[in-house]
């Protein structure tokens, strides 16, 4: 089932945050993942305005979504942004209505 990577931004140095957009999108491609929106308009329908840039991911499933997040190579291309460019929220998240009669529980982290 697909999967969408959720994140909210907001940028407080540019061009050390640009390091790290002009490499994820490479990335999020290596792991079957497929931009459906990334820094267009918006409108804040409720809640705080503490982020102006807002980000969709599309991944085949869950597990390719957090792979993705955890693989080496966005640990290192988020290294840009995690050093005072930004700061941003992220979720990934299942398609589909889930909630009727189900607690859902996030996904247990395994270690081999």
């Amino acid at each position: 089932m697909a999967a969408y990577w959720v994140a909210r931004a907001r940028i407080d140095d540019p061009a050390e945050y640009k390091r790290y957009t002009d490499l994820v999108p490479g990335i999020i491609s290596d792991h079957g993942g497929r931009v459906l929106a990334r820094g267009g308009r918006y409108q804040i329908m409720e809640g705080p305005e503490n982020f102006h840039r807002f980000i969709v991911i599309e991944f085949p499933t869950l597990e390719a979504g957090v792979a993705c997040f955890q693989s080496p190579e966005y640990v290192a291309a988020a290294a840009f942004r995690r050093g005072g460019a930004g700061v941003v929220e992220n979720v990934i998240v299942e398609g589909g209505d889930a909630t009727p009669g189900v607690l859902i529980q996030p996904i247990e982290e395994t270690h081999s």
